[in-house]
């Protein structure tokens, strides 16, 4: 459908206003808000995934094409929920506890949310108890966890350990990354998931959630 092949060319541009121009447009001529999510601003956000996966889209473009998808999801919304489209899955993630760094953290959430799922943003310095907590009230499937810092990183390991204490470490996946962070580390602290960018992230959350709700 022509108007979809639109919202997501767009939306890989990062014209956000032409977005939601274009999401209104299609929700006017009935149009299913999950068809415009999904083979359009899903559609769009995959490609600018791809992009920046393989090294030909930086992170600049992929933050304005995330304002594109969100405005456009924004239009949708009370349509989805009339609709009741489920999302694929749901996510915690924020940084680990006396770490600031949350542009990895923000990358890694708006590539998640371009795949359907839906991430509970906890922001920077969060302590194990939050994660879990978080993961428990909202019954996440995944609690992910950000470092930009080593001196930051073992409280990757606490969170797992939280996890073990609170009796849910069997139902929520653990996934972990950072600059400092290694597939090494992933094994030694008994994580789940060690990706190196944002696209693998947003893929291998997308992928342990189909398969657990299958």
């Amino acid at each position: 459908m022509e108007i979809l092949t639109q919202i997501s060319e767009n939306l890989q541009r990062g014209k956000a206003k032409v977005v939601k121009e274009l999401v209104e447009q299609a929700l006017a001529e009935n149009v299913p808000a999950a068809t415009i999510l999904s083979d359009g601003l899903m559609a769009g956000m995959n490609v600018v995934g791809e992009k920046f996966k393989v090294g030909e889209a930086y992170v600049p473009e992929v933050l304005v094409a995330a304002r594109a998808m969100n405005m456009g999801v924004q239009c949708l919304k009370p349509y989805l929920a009339a609709e009741s489209v489920q999302s694929a899955g749901k996510v915690c993630i924020g940084t680990v506890k006396g770490d600031l760094h949350d542009i990895g953290k923000n990358l890694v959430k708006m590539m998640m949310e371009g795949k359907g799922l839906e991430v509970i943003d906890l922001g920077t310095d969060v302590a194990p108890e939050t994660f879990v907590a978080t993961a428990i009230e909202n019954n996440c499937d995944i609690i992910c966890c950000s470092a930009l810092l080593t001196t930051t990183m073992d409280g990757m390991g606490e969170v797992v350990k939280e996890a073990e204490k609170a009796g849910i470490r069997n139902k929520v996946k653990i996934m972990i990354g950072g600059a400092p962070i290694t597939e090494e580390y992933c094994n030694q602290i008994g994580a789940d998931k060690y990706t190196c960018d944002a696209a693998s992230a947003a893929d291998a959350a997308l992928a342990f959630c189909l398969a657990k709700n299958a």
